[in-house]
């Protein structure tokens, strides 16, 4: 059997800094921080198996930690040792695995809206069917249609407050992304009747960031800080969804930059 593939990107110099996206998402969902990052980090973007330009090489189902291990491999296999990490969403539930596996290569951990942290797992995921349907159906037309408002809202409103002001590019990415994605079904049920429930140890500076209108992960059932890291810093920033690198790029960079401790 064929192992499961990521694809990556780099860009800058400097110490590397790994990006992990979300499920259905893809390594373009970066694009609104990376200038900024590049300027401190050689920054890695990725895709997960099944995922953006990733091919779906077998069906297995990919659990987070082994999602986790997947990352070592590449870092291994490009000569990467110690590095920074930051992961959105399911990307934030590998980075805190990353974290618990190998403590020791991860220099500073920022997880934005990381899954894994609610108090019952999730059991089955009928209530995300419906926006992997959509977008198979409207990637082909979604450059033009996403110019039109009701299109964005239809499309947005339930993942991000700012959906009348995003990006249409960051639009259009997120829905051929997540149109295009081979491994969202399997990768879904990967993460079922699991959550995140290890230990992280006080030498990962560590940063857990979610938004205060995260309709995704909701603070009512997906923002379990007991199973965070117990020394990590937890922030809220306001007016914000589920993806902060979008909503509050600046403020993402900012704690991105002050976990990693660099100025």
């Amino acid at each position: 059997m064929n192992k499961p593939k990521l694809a990556y990107q780099s860009y800058g110099s400097l110490e590397p800094i790994v990006l992990i996206h979300g499920l259905g998402s893809a390594a373009t969902a970066w694009k609104p921080i990376i200038p900024k990052l590049e300027t401190k980090f050689k920054v890695i973007t990725l895709d997960l198996p099944g995922h953006g330009n990733a091919d779906w090489v077998d069906h297995r189902a990919l659990e987070p930690e082994v999602l986790a291990k997947l990352v070592f491999d590449l870092m291994d296999e490009n000569g990467i040792d110690n590095f920074h990490l930051a992961g959105n969403s399911l990307g934030g539930w590998v980075a805190l695995e990353m974290a618990a596996l190998n403590p020791e290569r991860i220099k500073s951990l920022v997880g934005l809206a990381p899954a894994g942290l609610w108090q019952n797992p999730a059991t089955t995921r009928a209530r995300y069917a419906f926006s992997k349907v959509m977008a198979d159906s409207l990637k082909g037309v979604a450059p033009k249609l996403l110019k039109v408002g009701i299109a964005r809202k239809i499309g947005f409103e339930a993942f991000t407050p700012n959906w009348s002001t995003l990006d249409l590019e960051t639009c259009i990415d997120a829905v051929t992304a997540l149109g295009n994605c081979h491994g969202y079904y399997h990768t879904w049920d990967a993460m079922l009747h699991r959550r995140f429930d290890k230990a992280i140890p006080k030498t990962v500076p560590t940063t857990i960031i979610f938004g205060d209108s995260d309709w995704t992960l909701p603070v009512e059932n997906s923002q379990e800080r007991s199973l965070a890291p117990a020394h990590c810093r937890w922030v809220v920033l306001p007016v914000c969804g589920h993806a902060p690198m979008w909503d509050r790029p600046d403020e993402v960079v900012s704690e991105i930059f002050a976990t990693a401790g660099v100025a």
